[in-house]
């Protein structure tokens, strides 16, 4: 018999795999070319030819005794450098090698930064909607997830309404932007009033409140114009999360990184235990060959135009249709308002179409869908006539 605490989290196991696989199964049946699976944000685009180039190097040049061994929990110390002078460089920082906890993956950086720092029954602030996941990382060190409502229509936070969900036990506010699943990106203006809200809470019940920026997406940004505030400059108790995952197409290769603010509260025994939680949460370290990888094309990006093709057709498409449709200014996600008040029905009615969506109540914030448009542009072509469909039998 399973733990207890399993049966909870298999139950609500990730509606997004449910889909994803529920695909795999269409797609037998039906043919892949007739499914549209916009489910998983599984990127349909190659890595770029200096990743794999980056790789033989390795392989060739690094010593072979050495390239799969062990390391500090942390990661390789050059390799560290390496990401921290490309931060400072990009953004004006002051990050050194110290700074830099390699990691599994944003998605292993998070739950060892949870690890770290949180007590059962600390609060985690999430702005809805918000990835699923988190619901699942919070459970697993017995955090309780708490979500501030969506503000509608804009989908940026409100540090207003945030104020009124901070207690005594908040511990950790998450922050995702772009994000995952609106596509929006949250203004300076929007991370100046958090912090001052954060900064204002720390003082009245005398305690720490942390910043996790969960970064995936940061460079998959479709303006030049709009650039994601650096949150580490604008509050200090703040540990940014990233991943290679999206911007290098790289979901399978785990490898990421924690930058931790010099600022924060107790840096050198938070930089302990992060190290300790590396090793117990059985990571260990981050990857030996993909952090060697990394070093050698840490600035590298994907082809955004191909996001931003898909993007725009599925936008002005949907949007002519009648579809309401937030405009994503990152990562590679559409938010659709259902023109059906209870968005699994759509979800539902969306199959008969052979279209895969995600409702939003998986998010926390149902009446809408999130479309992941990292898909083939011929998946997007094929699609959007079905979605007329879908909508012409809605409104009958």
């Amino acid at each position: 018999m399973i733990a207890e605490k399993m049966k909870e989290l298999v139950s609500n196991s990730s509606v997004i795999r449910k889909m994803f696989e529920e695909g795999k199964q269409m797609a037998q049946i039906h043919g892949a070319e007739n499914v549209c699976d916009f489910s998983l944000g599984n990127p349909n685009l190659a890595a770029p030819n200096t990743v794999n180039e980056a790789l033989e190097a390795v392989i060739k040049e690094e010593d072979p005794v050495f390239l799969h061994g062990y390391m500090n929990n942390s990661g390789y110390e050059d390799v560290r450098n390496t990401v921290a002078d490309s931060l400072n460089r990009r953004f004006q920082t002051n990050f050194t090698s110290e700074s830099i906890v390699m990691t599994v993956g944003a998605a292993g950086g998070m739950n060892v930064a949870m690890k770290a720092l949180l007590n059962p029954g600390d609060e985690v602030l999430v702005f809805a909607p918000f990835f699923g996941e988190y619901r699942c990382y919070a459970s697993n060190v017995e955090a309780k997830l708490v979500i501030v409502p969506p503000n509608i229509p804009s989908f940026i936070p409100d540090a207003h309404i945030l104020a009124n969900y901070i207690t005594p036990r908040t511990k950790m506010v998450i922050i995702n932007s772009p994000n995952n699943p609106t596509g929006v990106i949250y203004p300076e203006s929007t991370i100046i009033e958090i912090a001052k809200v954060l900064e204002e809470k720390q003082k009245e019940y005398s305690t720490e409140i942390y910043i996790f920026a969960d970064e995936p997406y940061r460079e998959l940004v479709y303006d030049e114009t709009v650039k994601p505030p650096f949150i580490t400059k604008y509050y200090d108790n703040t540990i940014v999360g990233y991943s290679w995952s999206k911007s290098l197409s790289l979901p399978g290769e785990r490898i990421g990184y924690l930058a931790v603010s010099e600022n924060i509260v107790d840096f050198k025994e938070l930089m302990s235990a992060l190290n300790v939680a590396t090793r117990i949460l059985g990571f260990v370290n981050a990857p030996s060959l993909q952090q060697r990888m990394i070093a050698r094309c840490v600035d590298e990006v994907a082809d955004l135009n191909f996001y931003k093709k898909n993007r725009d057709s599925l936008y002005y498409g949907l949007s002519e249709m009648g579809y309401t449709c937030i405009k994503p200014d990152g990562a590679f996600y559409l938010w659709v308002k259902t023109p059906i008040a209870k968005d699994t029905e759509f979800v539902d009615l969306a199959k008969k179409y052979l279209l895969l969506t995600v409702p939003g109540s998986a998010f926390g914030c149902g009446g809408y869908i999130r479309l992941s448009y990292c898909v083939s542009p011929e998946t997007v072509q094929i699609a959007l006539p079905k979605f007329n469909l879908l909508l012409e039998e809605i409104e009958g």
